[in-house]
């Protein structure tokens, strides 16, 4: 994540091919695992799926957008001043296309294979479409405590300036981590969404009852998001003198 004065050294067509690419191996990994060997590994394995897919897309194309593949850390960086507010939507927009088109690359391995699969089950949800049967009260705390917190790591191991050289090179193992624990949390509660274009892929091909809820995986994580980017700078950036 740049700074918002900063020189992007990238055309904007090229940072949203990036956040399209990064996008689809998030959503690609978090529920092609979710519906191909959660009955095996349980939590464990989708958890572990999401983690790798950020971990690697952002050292793969992470210089070139800043990484974000979701429009929730897009959102919370430019609040942060880590990137202009005029590339937040063409950043939301991307994001979203990444992840719709993943979801319908694995809808079509299912197809082609002459088999099923029960996209409701992986798409975020409450009440009775949450996996523990958390209401809507909760869910949406949940999310917005989740996402708040992964914004706060993500401005941390990403911010500029002095000491930043010990660890920018391991800022996306950090982040992936970081996805990879809330994920672990997040999964009982609301099959842990943090991410509207994530929530957004699967709601499209899971039938009415996540396209229903799907306003909470929208607002939740954008509330989290703003709230850390508002704030990170009070609480974390002060330097004493």
């Amino acid at each position: 994540m740049a700074e918002a004065s900063a020189p992007a050294p990238y055309t904007l067509t090229s940072r949203l091919l990036a956040e399209v690419f990064g996008t689809f191996m998030l959503v690609f990994g978090v529920i092609g695992a979710a519906l191909f060997i959660s009955d095996k590994t349980g939590p464990l394995g989708v958890a572990l799926a999401v983690g790798l897919a950020v971990l690697t897309a952002a050292y793969a194309v992470g210089h070139i957008s800043g990484g974000h593949f979701n429009p929730a850390v897009s959102l919370g960086a430019a609040a942060a001043g880590r990137m202009p507010w005029r590339d937040v939507l063409p950043y939301m927009a991307a994001q979203v296309v990444g992840g719709i088109l993943a979801t319908l690359a694995l809808g079509l391995f299912v197809v082609a294979s002459g088999k099923t699969a029960n996209f409701a089950a992986v798409s975020n949800g409450y009440g009775s479409a949450s996996p523990s049967g958390f209401s809507l009260v909760a869910v949406l705390i949940a999310e917005v405590v989740a996402t708040g917190l992964f914004l706060y790591i993500i401005l941390g191991v990403t911010a500029p300036g002095e000491g930043r050289h010990v660890t920018a090179g391991f800022a996306p193992l950090a982040i992936g981590l970081a996805l990879t624990l809330f994920h672990l949390v997040m999964i009982p509660v609301s099959n842990a969404s943090l991410n509207p274009a994530r929530s957004i892929a699967t709601a499209i091909l899971g039938g009415p009852t996540p396209l229903v809820q799907l306003w909470v995986f929208i607002v939740a994580p954008l509330l989290g998001a703003l709230i850390a980017g508002f704030t990170w700078r009070f609480l974390f950036a002060g330097k004493q003198k």
